[in-house]
């Protein structure tokens, strides 16, 4: 009875902090107004008022980004035409069509298409007992008429969605849209990802270089990458990157959580740690990151960390350098509050409701983890507190974003490191000893 008062306790508790912060969100709608939601508004108000031939030359749509919302037709021509399918492979159609639909419809989703594509045609297999008890592939059972059937609903989706444009001869300008690589390797305030702390290389590598007389002051461009404009610029001492070596870097980052998912099975959570490898590896090596999409990884990770203490300990340290680094999207002075106040609740809830779930287990953390997260801390101070009273605000306006930019690359690409680990080594699902 006393267990069952505590945990209802709990619950209470949960519940009430869940509601006040739920009410807090709502009395701050009026004062929402988000660079994204007026693009978002912006293109619904262009795909209504203008034919399709002119969405994408529209000059107001400089920055929209996301693929125009035409899918709801489709999408409910499609649901009639999904019960023609084999019953057993309409959860794998509306997979692939998902993996398909997510490709199109906007570029940062564009990272979730790999692990979609593979879970589907290896469900595919499953579906005609097409694996051997170790839970790999039976090839000699491999079915080309389901997968030519997936292929078709691809196929289908790309061809309705992209026949009009097609038609128009506008893909060069929709992919242009799509795929801005005229704005620079990087956003104008740096996403904490490894080309942050490639950046920060090529700058500590060309101060060097001048204090030694190996650079010409003449040559070196003054503060390209830490203008703040989005534009693109050239590193000093390190080669230059290219939108194809991004791409190149991302597929070599993804590819071993793919062929995991394919060659060594670990069933639904196998299939969703594959998705967040997706989500982080193009976090950390993809051209012109915005640093928001660090939350495509954080939320479904979280539902992960219940299931394992190690997966909590990844989740926390991913979380909390991922919403630290997006503190300096929110810099005006009444923000300040409320950004602090907001972390300190969700991280110290979610750190003691964790510690107690994993609590019979090792601690979550090392001492070095530990300590890295005591850093956010003193970064915070300095940035927000002490850097703006002092002479090199003027002089170096950019230290406060670079430093937070590079001390979360740090924690990410940690989280990154780790979690591949346990994607690796962890056994497939045929054999998996049973407790």
């Amino acid at each position: 009875m006393a267990a069952l008062g505590i945990a209802a306790g709990s619950a209470n508790w949960f519940t009430a902090l869940a509601l006040g912060v739920t009410l807090l969100k709502c009395l701050l709608i009026p004062t929402y107004h988000s660079t994204d939601f007026e693009v978002h508004r912006n293109w619904l108000a262009i795909t209504h008022n203008l034919p399709i031939s002119q969405w994408y030359y529209e000059a107001t749509s400089e920055w929209t980004l996301d693929y125009p919302p035409f899918f709801a037709w489709f999408e409910y021509a499609l649901s009639h035409v999904a019960k023609y399918f084999d019953p057993e492979m309409l959860k794998v159609h509306n997979l692939n069509y998902s993996s398909s639909r997510t490709l199109l419809f906007q570029r940062f989703s564009v990272i979730f298409t790999d692990a979609l594509f593979v879970y589907a045609v290896y469900e595919c297999c499953k579906c005609i007992e097409g694996r051997k008890s170790d839970g790999s592939v039976r090839w000699n059972s491999f079915s080309f008429v389901r997968v030519t059937s997936l292929g078709l609903v691809v196929f289908l989706v790309t061809a309705l969605s992209l026949g009009p444009f097609l038609a128009l001869n506008q893909l060069p300008q929709i992919f242009s849209r799509l795929f801005p690589f005229k704005r620079g390797l990087c956003h104008a305030y740096w996403a904490p990802n490894f080309w942050a702390l490639y950046n920060v290389l090529d700058k500590v590598l060309s101060v060097i270089g001048l204090q030694l007389k190996l650079l010409d002051p003449s040559k070196i461009p003054k503060a390209s990458m830490t203008s703040g404009l989005v534009q693109e610029f050239q590193h000093v001492v390190l080669p230059s990157v290219t939108p194809l070596a991004t791409f190149v870097c991302t597929l070599m980052a993804v590819l071993p959580s793919v062929f995991c998912l394919w060659f060594k099975p670990q069933g639904p959570r196998g299939f969703l740690r594959c998705l967040i490898l997706c989500a982080l590896s193009s976090f950390l090596f993809g051209w012109h990151v915005h640093e928001k999409a660090i939350l495509l990884a954080i939320l479904p990770l979280s539902l992960l960390s219940v299931e394992k203490a190690d997966d909590a300990s990844i989740f926390l340290i991913l979380t909390t350098t991922g919403h630290f680094s997006l503190f300096p999207l929110l810099f005006t002075a009444p923000e300040l509050p409320i950004k602090i106040l907001l972390m300190l609740l969700f991280t110290i809830y979610s750190i003691s409701s964790l510690k107690t779930l994993f609590r019979k287990e090792k601690p979550l953390f090392n001492w070095m983890e530990t300590f890295y997260l005591l850093g956010l801390g003193p970064l915070e101070i300095c940035c927000e507190f002490l850097f703006p009273f002092t002479s090199w605000k003027l002089k170096y306006p950019f230290i406060p974003l670079l430093l937070t930019s590079v001390y979360c690359a740090v924690g990410i690409t940690y989280s990154w490191l780790k979690l591949y680990v346990s994607v690796l080594t962890g056994p497939p699902v045929g054999k998996t000893k049973k407790k």
